[in-house]
């Protein structure tokens, strides 16, 4: 079976798009966990998972750039 360049496109685009979304609610819940962790007196634990929630965000916005690129 000869998958055709343009399937194949398709489906690696619905992936990065997958990801760009499912990684922005995992940034979310993130700074939630580091909400709890802070109430907990656990600072260093809620820094940590803040850092985890901009790197998220950093990632997210290469993968929409991946996409805006597939699109020309």
């Amino acid at each position: 079976m000869v998958v055709k360049l343009e399937d194949r496109k398709l489906r690696l685009f619905k992936l990065v798009e997958h990801w760009a979304e499912h990684g922005q609610e995992h940034g979310e819940r993130y700074l939630e966990a580091a909400a709890e962790a802070e109430e907990m007196g656990l600072g260093e634990v809620a820094e940590e998972l803040r850092a985890a929630h901009r790197l998220t965000e950093e990632a997210s916005k290469h993968l929409e750039k991946a996409l805006s690129l597939g699109e020309g």
